[in-house]
Order: C-alpha cells, then sequence, then structure tokens
C-alpha cells in the first residue's frame, strides 16, 4: 500500500479540514486563526478567510448550499457563503472554545461541540440555537451527526463516548414548533430554567466506556451500526450497537502518542488514524490488524477527514496539510482489435465494442487473509498464446501470467495454471516472448512462455519502467528520457528527451507515440524523432490515437486534443477523471476509476478543421464551415494567428470584428459593407488608408465622404487630375463659407481671380495685391489700393516683374479619373467567394457584379454621385447662412427623377462592362518580376555561422554553431549577433521625406575569389583579434589579471566569427584560440591562488597555494610571461619550505636563460634545495608526469586518466564537469559533440 500524495501545503498548524462534496476545494482552517480555501486539483490558494480572533478549531463544508461553518477559540460559530466569500452570520452561545462544527446531511442544523462542556445543535436558518446537550463532564473534544439515522456521537476527555436520540428534535422541526430557545446567550441562565435543555427532545442513547484517557474524536460508519473512537490512551476503539445496547468490538493498538483522530474508509474495509506521533495508520476493519504506516519525520497530524465521493483523504499536521489517496484507482487495461481486456473486482473482463457485450473471463489473484493486495498496474496481451501480464506492486513488484480460456462461454474460468515472479514490469515482444524489468537488479529478463532458458540484458541507463514499442523493440523510460532499445540486438537505437514518463500510447499503424508524463505529453515518431510537446498545469491521466493521427488525452477535469503540429485545445470538460481506451467517430470509450466502461459522446468538428487547414483540404474546411456551427473566439484567434484570416471572417458576426478580419485579409467589399454598418469616423478612417495603400482610389473617395475630409478630398483629385470634382470642391467650400478651403482649392486650380478675392474677403489686402500685382493684373490691383486707401509711393519691396514665379499646382503626369491603380490578376481563393456566414448581405450579391462597383468607386451609383448632386442643381444657396445643410450635401440624389423613363438597372450589363473594362486595364499593365534579395544571396552562398547571421538568419547560425563547436548557451553572443547584423547593411535615403532604402554592405573581393562579391562584409578580422591579443599580452604583464581575463574571453568570443582566406590564416586563427584559452586557464588559476592567500594560512590553505602556483607554469604561456610564473611559483614553493618543488622550479627557469641577476637567484635556490630536497606540505603535484590543468577544478588530468573537453575551445575537463558550460569560453558544452567549426572561407 502507497500514500499517493496529491496536494501539499505549508503554512502553520492545521487544526481542521473539509473537502467540498462536488468542487475541487478544501478547506483548512489554522492554529494562526486564518481559513484557508485551496483548490487541490490545481494547487492554488483561491481565498483566506479572517475574521476569528484565536485558532480556528473546526471547519466544514455544507454538502448541497454554498456555505462552510467555522469554530474557533473566540467561542464563535460562524456560517460563511463561499461564493460571495464573506462571513453571513455569527451563532454565539458557547463559553469556551469551539472544538468541531458539522452540518446535518439533510436538515438546516449545525452541531457544534465545546470545551464548556455542552454540545450545540443550530438551525442556521433562523440563526437560533434548538438544543443543548449536556452530560459530559470535560471538554466535548468532538461531536457529529449520523449520515443517515437520527443520531448524534460525541467524545469527550471525560474517557467516554455518548450515542445521543435526536429523533425528538427532528419531530418537533416537522410538526413546526418552534424553538426551544430564542435568546443566544439563554445558556447562561441554565440554573434559572429547569427544563432549559428539553431533554424530551435529546436523549442520550449509550454511554460508551472504555478508554482509559480522555476521548479525542468519534465517528459513526457510514453504513454498518460502528462506531469508532480514539484518544490519548493511544488506542483506536471499535464499537458495535443495536436498538437496546453498544458494546466493545475490538481496539487497535500501535500508536505510541495520542491518536486525535479516526475515520472508516468510505469504500473499502479500512480504518485510517492519525496521531502526534507524526504516523497515519491503515487498519483492516474486519481483522484489526495493522496493514501500513505513513510516517513524517518532523509534523505531528492533528486532523484527518475523506472526501464523501472520492477516494481521497485530507491530514493536517504543524506545517499543513496533505491530500493522499491509498491506492492507485487507475484501472489495468489493454486493447486488442475490438476488445478491451480490464480488471474489476479481482476479474479480467473482456468488453467487445462492436456488441458492446461485457463478461469476465478469468478470476485473478486474491489478497491472504490478513495482508492487503494492491490491484495491478498494469497489463500486456498477448493474442497468439491467449495469455495476459499482469504486473503489480505487491511484493516489490510481481507480475502473473494468466492463460485466457481458447473459447469464451461466459463462465468465470478459474486461474488455472498461473505463474506468478517478481518483475516490476512485464510486456510481450513475441509470439512467445515476453520481457521483465527487474528493477532492484537493473536488468532485463527475457523468458518465454514455457519459462525456458531465461535470458537476461543490461539496459544502458537506470531504467524506471518499460513500454511496448514494434517488432522485438520495447521503451525504456528513465528518469531524464526515453530510449528505443532492440531487445534481440541488445543495442539502443534511439532516444528522445522525456522526463518521468508514466504511460506510452501508439498509433494504430505504429507510427507515432505518445509519451504521458506527469505534465507533459511529448510526440515522437516511431524513431523517437520529437514532433510536439505540450505542457500541462494539472495531471495528465491517459491518451489514445483516433484514425486520423490526433492524440486526445485526458486530465483530472477535461478531454483535449493534440495535433502533431503542437496545436491543442479543450474537447469536453468531466466531472471525474477517466481513463481513455478508444475513439470511434465521434464516440469516446473510457474506463472510470470503478471499472466501469462509459461511453461519452464528443465533437471532434474542432481538430478535424484544424487538421484539414494543416493539410490544406480546402474542400473539407468549406464543409465544415457549411454544415457545423464551429463558432467561438478561441477558432476565430487561431485561425487569424495561423494565417487564416480569410477563413476567419465566415465566423464573425460583430461588425467591428468582422471590419478588421476584413482589412487584414484585403477583403474590402466586405470591409466597405461592415465600415457601412458601423458608421463611424474612426472606421472610416482607417478604411480610407488601407483602401489607399491598395489603390482603390474610388473606395477612399467614398470614406472621405462620408467623414467630410474635404481638404482630403480636394488633394486626393488634385493628384489624381480630376478637375472636375475638384472645380465641384471649390464651389463646396464657397458654399460651405470657408475661406482657407477654398483659397486652397483655387491654388490647386490655378484660379487666380478666385484666390484673390478669397484674401479680400479675408482681409489680407496686402496679400491680394501682390498677389494682383504679381501676375500682372494691374487693374484688379488699382482697385485694391484704391480700396485700402494707400499711395502707390508708400508700397516699398514689390519683386520685379521678371523675377517673379508663379505658383501653380503640379500636373498629374497619368490623369486617373475613373481608374484605380493597376493590379495584378489574382484568382480568386476558395474562401473569398465560395459561400459566406454570418451577414448574408457580405460578399458580392447576386446580380450585381463587385468589378462594377469598384469601376463606380466601390459604391452604387447614388451614393457616388450624392456629394455632386446637389451642386449641380439650380438654386444652390439658401436663406439664412447662404449654403444648404451639409447633410445635404452629402445625402443621396432622389431614385424617383428616372422612374418614368424606364431606364432600369441591368446588373447583367454593368458586370459585363465593368469586367471587360477591368480586363482591358489590366491587359495594359504588365508588373515586373522581383530580383533576388541580397540576404537570400547572402544565406545560399555561404554555410558559415558568420554569414548566416549578417543575413538575418539567427536560428540557422545558432544550429551551425551548436553543431560546429558544441555551442549551448548564446547569451554571451548576443551583443555579437547584433553588431554582425547591423554592420552587414546601411541606409540610404533617395529622396527627401521619402523611406530609407536598404544597402547590403558586400566583402570586399580579393585575387581568385570572386564569389566573395556575393558575401557580406566582416566586422571581425584576424588582424583585428592579434590586436586584441596584444591588449592582453599587455595586461597579463602589468598584472590586470582581472582586466586581462575579460579581454582574452572576449577574444575567444570574437574567434567564433573570424573567417580566414588561406590555410595558413586558418592555422593562425587556431593559435589564437589555443593562446587565448591557456591563458585563460593560467590567469584563472593565479586568480584563485590570490583568493587563497587572503584566507586564514592552515595546512591546506598553504598546500594549494603552492598547488595552484606550481599547475600556473603548465600553462603555455609567452616566454617573458612563463618566466613570471616560473618566478612566483619558485618563490611560493621556497617560503612554504617545499623545496624539492623549488629546486624543479629554478631549474627550468635557468632553461629559459633569464636576465643574469634573475639566473643568478636560480642557481643559489638550486643549490640551497638539493641540501634539503624535500616537501613539507603533501603537494599533489608531479613534474614528470605530463598532465593538462581541470579548467574548472584546477586540479591535474594526468596521462591516461579520463577527461573530457570542451568542442570549441579544447579546454580539458574531468569527467564530473560534463554537459556543463565550460568555463573558458563560457559559451560551449562541456563532453558536447561536435564536427569542428568552420573558419575558412574556401571552404564553402
Amino acid at each position: 500500500m502507497q500514500m499517493l500524495t496529491k496536494f501539499e501545503t505549508k503554512s502553520s498548524r492545521v487544526k481542521g479540514v473539509a473537502f467540498h462534496p462536488r468542487r475541487p476545494w478544501i478547506l483548512a482552517s489554522l492554529h494562526n486563526g486564518s481559513i484557508q480555501l485551496w483548490d487541490y486539483r490545481m494547487g492554488t490558494l483561491i481565498e483566506r478567510f479572517e475574521e476569528h480572533e484565536g485558532p480556528v478549531r473546526g471547519i466544514s463544508f455544507h454538502p448541497t448550499q454554498e456555505l462552510f461553518v467555522s469554530g474557533g477559540d473566540d467561542y464563535k460559530v460562524k456560517v460563511w457563503n463561499h461564493r460571495t466569500r464573506r462571513c453571513l452570520f455569527t451563532l454565539q452561545g458557547h463559553l469556551d472554545y469551539v472544538r468541531t462544527v458539522f452540518f446535518h446531511p439533510e436538515q438546516p442544523w449545525i452541531i457544534s461541540a465545546s470545551d464548556d462542556q455542552t454540545i450545540r445543535i443550530w438551525n442556521w436558518q433562523s440563526r437560533q440555537c434548538i438544543a443543548v446537550l449536556t452530560g459530559h463532564n470535560h471538554y466535548v473534544m468532538c461531536a457529529q451527526f449520523h449520515p443517515t439515522d437520527d443520531l448524534v456521537v460525541s467524545a469527550c476527555l471525560d474517557q467516554t463516548v455518548r450515542v445521543w436520540d435526536i429523533s425528538g428534535l427532528r419531530r418537533k422541526s416537522a410538526a413546526g414548533a418552534q424553538p426551544m430557545m430564542t435568546d443566544p446567550l439563554s445558556s447562561q441562565r441554565m440554573n434559572a430554567q429547569g427544563d432549559l435543555f428539553n431533554v424530551t427532545d435529546v436523549v442520550v442513547k449509550f454511554v460508551l466506556e472504555g478508554h482509559t484517557r480522555g476521548v479525542n474524536w468519534a465517528c459513526f460508519h457510514p453504513t454498518m451500526p460502528l462506531v469508532l473512537s480514539c484518544g490519548d490512551d493511544r488506542q483506536v476503539k471499535i464499537w458495535r450497537m443495536n436498538d437496546s445496547r453498544a458494546w466493545e468490538v475490538d481496539t487497535c493498538r500501535g500508536h505510541y502518542n495520542n491518536v486525535n483522530s479516526a475515520l472508516f474508509h468510505p469504500k473499502r474495509d479500512f480504518i485510517l488514524s492519525d496521531s502526534e506521533d507524526k504516523t497515519i495508520r491503515v487498519w483492516d476493519t474486519s481483522r484489526r490488524t495493522l496493514l501500513q504506516t505513513f510516517r513524517r519525520e518532523q509534523d505531528r497530524f492533528w486532523c484527518l477527514t475523506a472526501h464523501p465521493e472520492l477516494n481521497l483523504f485530507a491530514a493536517g499536521h504543524d506545517n499543513g496539510l496533505l491530500v493522499f489517496k491509498l491506492e492507485r484507482e487507475r484501472p489495468a487495461a489493454t486493447i486488442h482489435h475490438n476488445s478491451l481486456f480490464y480488471v474489476k473486482d479481482s476479474q479480467i473482463r473482456l468488453h467487445d465494442f462492436a456488441t458492446g457485450n461485457d463478461a469476465p473471463i478469468v478470476s485473478t489473484r486474491s489478497a491472504p487473509t490478513g495482508q492487503y493486495l494492491p490491484p495491478p498496474r498494469s497489463m500486456s496481451y498477448n493474442p497468439a498464446e491467449k495469455a495476459i501480464l499482469l504486473t503489480s506492486d505487491a511484493e516489490g513488484g510481481t507480475y502473473e501470467l494468466y492463460p485466457l480460456p481458447r473459447q469464451f462461454t461466459g463462465q468465470v474460468a478459474d486461474a488455472g495454471q498461473t505463474h506468478r515472479a517478481a518483475g516490476s514490469c512485464a510486456i510481450w515482444i513475441g509470439r512467445n516472448r515476453f520481457v521483465i524489468l527487474d528493477k532492484a537488479e537493473q536488468q532485463l529478463v527475457v523468458k518465454t512462455t514455457p519459462n525456458q532458458n531465461p535470458r537476461t540484458v543490461k539496459p544502458p541507463a537506470t531504467v524506471e519502467a518499460i513500454f511496448p514499442a514494434p517488432g522485438t523493440q520495447i521503451l525504456l523510460a528513465t528518469s531524464t528520457s526515453v530510449i528505443l532499445f532492440d531487445v534481440q540486438t541488445r543495442q539502443a537505437t534511439a532516444e528522445i528527451n522525456a522526463a518521468s514518463v508514466k504511460y506510452v500510447s501508439w498509433s494504430a499503424d505504429m507510427s507515432k507515440v505518445a509519451l504521458l508524463s506527469k505534465h507533459t505529453v511529448v510526440i515522437a515518431t516511431k524513431q523517437l524523432e520529437q514532433l510536439c510537446q505540450i505542457h500541462e498545469t494539472i495531471r495528465i491521466k491517459s491518451a489514445v490515437w483516433d484514425d486520423s493521427s490526433v492524440l486526445l488525452y485526458s486530465t483530472l477535469n477535461h478531454v483535449k486534443f493534440a495535433l502533431t503540429q503542437g496545436d491543442s485545445g479543450i474537447i469536453r470538460t468531466i466531472d471525474n477523471p477517466i481513463y481513455l481506451v478508444r475513439i470511434q467517430g465521434g464516440d469516446l470509450h473510457c474506463l472510470d476509476r470503478e471499472g466501469n466502461v462509459q461511453v461519452l459522446k464528443i465533437d471532434p468538428t474542432e481538430y478535424k478543421f484544424k487538421l484539414a487547414l494543416i493539410h490544406k483540404n480546402y474542400e473539407e474546411v468549406v464543409s465544415i464551415i457549411r454544415n457545423s456551427n464551429l463558432v467561438g473566439q478561441s477558432i476565430i484567434a487561431y485561425l487569424q494567428k495561423n494565417g487564416y484570416p480569410e477563413i476567419a471572417l465566415h465566423f464573425v458576426r460583430d461588425d467591428t470584428a468582422r471590419f478588421e478580419l476584413a482589412l487584414e485579409c484585403g477583403n474590402m467589399d466586405i470591409a466597405l459593407e461592415t465600415a457601412k454598418a458601423i458608421d463611424k469616423p474612426a472606421y472610416w478612417e482607417k478604411f480610407s488608408q488601407e483602401a489607399l495603400n491598395r489603390g482603390l482610389v474610388h473606395m477612399a473617395e467614398l470614406a472621405y465622404q462620408r467623414v467630410k475630409a474635404y481638404e482630403k478630398l480636394s488633394f486626393l483629385y488634385s493628384i489624381t487630375g480630376n478637375m472636375e470634382k475638384l472645380g465641384k470642391m471649390h464651389k463646396l467650400s464657397s458654399i460651405r463659407g470657408n475661406l482657407q478651403s477654398r483659397f486652397q482649392n483655387a491654388f490647386y486650380l490655378g484660379d487666380i481671380e478666385d484666390r484673390i478675392q478669397t484674401l479680400r474677403e479675408a482681409g489680407q489686402h496686402s496679400l491680394a495685391y501682390l498677389t494682383a500685382k504679381t501676375h500682372g493684373l494691374e487693374e484688379e490691383a488699382e482697385a485694391i489700393r484704391t480700396a485700402a486707401g494707400i499711395e502707390e509711393s508708400d508700397i516699398k519691396g514689390l519683386p520685379k516683374a521678371d523675377e517673379a514665379v508663379l505658383l501653380q499646382p503640379a500636373t498629374p503626369v497619368i490623369p486617373s479619373l475613373e481608374l484605380n491603380w493597376p493590379q495584378l490578376r489574382v484568382p480568386k481563393g476558395v474562401f473569398e467567394d465560395g459561400f459566406s456566414l454570418g451577414d448574408k448581405s457580405a460578399g458580392p450579391h447576386p446580380g450585381k457584379s463587385r468589378a462594377a462597383d469598384v469601376a463606380n468607386g466601390g459604391v452604387g451609383a447614388n451614393e457616388s454621385a450624392g456629394i455632386w448632386d446637389k451642386l449641380d442643381g439650380k438654386g444652390g444657396e439658401t436663406e439664412g447662412n447662404g449654403f444648404e445643410d451639409e447633410e445635404d450635401l452629402l445625402g443621396d440624389a432622389g431614385d424617383d427623377a428616372e422612374g418614368g423613363w424606364g431606364i432600369d438597372d441591368d446588373g447583367e450589363l454593368d458586370a459585363e462592362i465593368a469586367a471587360e473594362a477591368t480586363a482591358v486595364a489590366a491587359a495594359e499593365f504588365v508588373a515586373p518580376q522581383p530580383g533576388a534579395d541580397e540576404l537570400d544571396v547572402w544565406s545560399r552562398n555561404s554555410t558559415l555561422a558568420v554569414d548566416q547571421i549578417a543575413a538575418g538568419n539567427f536560428e540557422q547560425a545558432m544550429k551551425l554553431l551548436r553543431d560546429q563547436a558544441g555551442i549551448a548557451s548564446f547569451e554571451a553572443l548576443k551583443p555579437a549577433f547584433l553588431e554582425i547584423y547591423t554592420a552587414s547593411r546601411s541606409t540610404l535615403t533617395m529622396m527627401p521625406f521619402g523611406p530609407a532604402s536598404r544597402i547590403p554592405l558586400r566583402r570586399k573581393a580579393t585575387k581568385g575569389a570572386e564569389t566573395l562579391q556575393h558575401l557580406p562584409a566582416q566586422i571581425y578580422s584576424l588582424s583585428s583579434s592579434l590586436e586584441q591579443l596584444q591588449q592582453g599580452y599587455r595586461a597579463t604583464t602589468a598584472a590586470k589579471f582581472g582586466e586581462a581575463l575579460d579581454i582574452f574571453r572576449r577574444l575567444l568570443l570574437s574567434l567564433l566569427f573570424v573567417v580566414g582566406d588561406s590555410e595558413e590564416d586558418a592555422k593562425e586563427i587556431k593559435h589564437v584560440l589555443q593562446t587565448s584559452r591557456e591563458y585563460v586557464v593560467g590567469i584563472s588559476i593565479e586568480l584563485e591562488r590570490a583568493a587563497v592567500s587572503k584566507e586564514e594560512q592552515d595546512e591546506a590553505n598553504t598546500t594549494r597555494l603552492v598547488e595552484l602556483a606550481a599547475y600556473f607554469t603548465h600553462c603555455e604561456l609567452r616566454a617573458d610571461h612563463e618566466k613570471l610564473s616560473l618566478r612566483l611559483a619558485m618563490n611560493t614553493a621556497y617560503k612554504h619550505k617545499c623545496f624539492k618543488a623549488a629546486g624543479e622550479f629554478a631549474q627550468r627557469l635557468l632553461d629559459l636563460a633569464p636576465a643574469p641577476q634573475i639566473a643568478e637567484k636560480a642557481r643559489k635556490m638550486i643549490t640551497i634545495c638539493d641540501r634539503q630536497s624535500r616537501d613539507v606540505l603533501p603537494v599533489k603535484y608531479d613534474a614528470r608526469n605530463p598532465f593538462v590543468v581541470c579548467a574548472a577544478s584546477h586540479t591535474p588530468i594526468y596521462k591516461g586518466e579520463a577527461a573530457t573537453v570542451c568542442p570549441y575551445c579544447q579546454a580539458s575537463y574531468k569527467p564530473e564537469f560534463g554537459g556543463e558550460l565550460c568555463r573558458v569560453c563560457t559559451v560551449a558544452q562541456i563532453g558536447a559533440k561536435a564536427s569542428g567549426l568552420r573558419q575558412l572561407a574556401a571552404s564553402q
């Protein structure tokens, strides 16, 4: 038996817990006075209630209402509404701590037990106390209603358990009698009223005596006449009762401290108890034997409760609460063709999907007397041998081989010759062969059905479980991955990263597999090539494939689907967890936790629709849209996100959303319809901008008319050369009395006289005079001067006539009066005109061509002419303000003018004319073919990572660096990526106020390398790397080790992007890389030595000082730096009396021919050290045995010892550092496989 923990919290001491009967909620009352409401499925805190003063000891949900009740040390009983999340009212009357509170399962009653030695029953509807139960003479620790009978059980520290009969109280409530106690504080006047406690309503039926110390808990069995109690005597007692008496049945002993609570298992013959001895114990109800003990080292348990419906329990302890169950509820099952084999009630049953027949076929082994047998956890069926392998956790893991009868007669067959042996997992791999996982020995045992000649196979890793696979292969699940292992060849053929896989589901053709862990689904091919990964926040329970390779999986509260491309969604919600076994059309076959086969109806429309989109099966997409009710914001967002706005348009009914989608997919017809429906200036403005972007001039004209954007209309007519309508705009501005608009239109038209008149009406006489004089209108100028009363001699600064430049509007090169901009002919997509949903008016209208609409400006004749009709008639001016109302100016012209002429609009003729006009316009325009993008040329011409970065292919560049140099972390390379990308292009402004053009910068061509003309410019070169190397040398010489370390590390990172033109350049780059690596390792050693020298100088530290100084001398440094390292090591060794090592360093220094003074000192050192020739400290250094220094631990790796290297900089490491980031270059993964970095241009 196992305690399967489902949820756990950390808080202060939990004194009470309660499950919600339907929702996945649990209440916890804490010793600090707080009440917490948790969702134990999602693991989230929903709400915290804090109105009690002091510890809250009792808590309980109402079985049907949105209520819960609490009681605490403030003597109060509070009733709360968990929907509104507030306290409704408080029941007062107890005179001491309230220990427990519970609702009655049927009546509107609450029972509370208190340290004031009383039990009170309250009516929570009338908010009054209806009974007080007295008789105990110590603290009453617990009181509960019977689940079905009119009984109450109470436990008290007076060492008794009492059973009370409340049938009188029920009869009194049913008769409508008023409660006895109308005053909540009437209990304070106990002695003043003789019949206060109404002994006729509630009477003591039994007093159970047997505990030797105080009783902490008592409860009823849910169905049997049993009472369970526990107390400070460390015992759990079982009592039986009938109508006349009650007696002790047995006692469960085993706890060695106070037992705080106990309960009957609601579905099994178990008793659970928790104690201050930090254990929860499970007992057999019938045999009264201890089955299992679950212990926590630090937490005493205070309370225990069971879920009213599910196999869940909760216990409160010193540091929080724990939600758990005692056994797995997943039925062991397997499928073969149309048959489902599963285990239920110690029987192997067969369910036929075709007929729905379900019958037991073989009985399984039952538990020995006094023992617990866990249910089977997995099943494997062999159709050839008609045999089933069952695996369970009994006895540390066992499997059983059950032969099935050849003919299923409907009778339950005996197990017969059942074979049982140890094994954690067992699956069939052939006609008569099966493989067993021996988890303890970590080996695979291959057996045949007669159990002859078993052979063992050693797996390539530590295996947690095994699962079936095609042929003679099996899946080995490790803690971090899943391995595809061939049992026959004993080789691993593939591996995928998937941690802690619990279940595996293969598709029908065994081409795809789903690997299920606690919160993750990994979908892969049969070669374990990952297709996608899906993460869930709650537990994943099961999965099954349908015929179209769509995975359906269940969580605790949903059935979902997952496509191999990574898309997922919810199919339906479920109340309780289920285990999927098969999907047939809209029928989902599953098993529940009781082992019942269920068929759920599901709607597969959503995932079939998405699958059809992915496979570009547009006929099916159209059919689904026409014949289903596939609507919702999620499907619209999915279509919009994945580039199908034209399809999403058919699902949207909201005008605003249809407008945005229509603009996104370029369907300007629907955009126009929705803009008319919305009719707001902001939408017309957006529509006009999009229409101009697409060259639909007439639609833009209509939008400007709708929002009365007169200035924009004038400018539009000016740039398109439509002088006729521009003149009408000029006339309209005069009617409107807008002088600024009138002047602007006169300027566009080149109407000098009206410009002068407008300036005069505006009072700008000087500007009017100047305009007239400049344009040679002498009479007009003289009239203006005379009217202004100014002498001509007073006017100064007039431009000379031969120097004046007249202002005239620009003339369009090609006037475009009626045609939109030329566009390429593009065939309509399948979704543009094939069907329409939602607004039936959207899309082309029957009998009217949309091409004709476009030719007329995208609107009907009435709409497009509306603004001009008022200007063409007589009597345009009206009294009062001098012009007609603006709404009328933009209104539609009447349709009755042509009614008597019989000139009806012929839609077919309009369509033919407009189609022909559009075809002619399209034939006159031939769009040029776009040239090749320079960035694409760069990407195609080079396989170097630096060129891919310049082309903007960052992902390809990272893949190349990962494959060639084992680069695993790109954070440090981000500045270099951005620098290379920005330095490979420039911008050039082609015209004032125009957008800047991107100019790619090419690499300089060298002799014999013409192809380099089509590659990006470089910013990292060999010469700059050599200069940076010299900077590092200078910093090292000056003992600026921190600065030098940064320089050499930057150099290592930049060398990833340096490209050579020849073999000599490539060798030089490799030499710089090796030198930088050696300096980084050496300087790191020296920095560690400096840090150790500042610590307390004990023997370990002084030994480490000498070792680090010695290792520093073995880094391949420049000669002058090597001399400095040898002098440092010589002095350090001599100072700490390591004379042998000091003499060796002095001799190596002499070999390098140092300066005379240094050489003389080295000779003296050799003389002194030769006389003593020993090391006082146990230095781990052997100069005669070749070694390299581990770049992580700074310890030697001698020749012949195991080592691993960085794939980029080749720094050496001990094996335990494999898989980590390199300490030298900081970007590559130690021990990763790499093909080698390409740094030669000719290699392309």
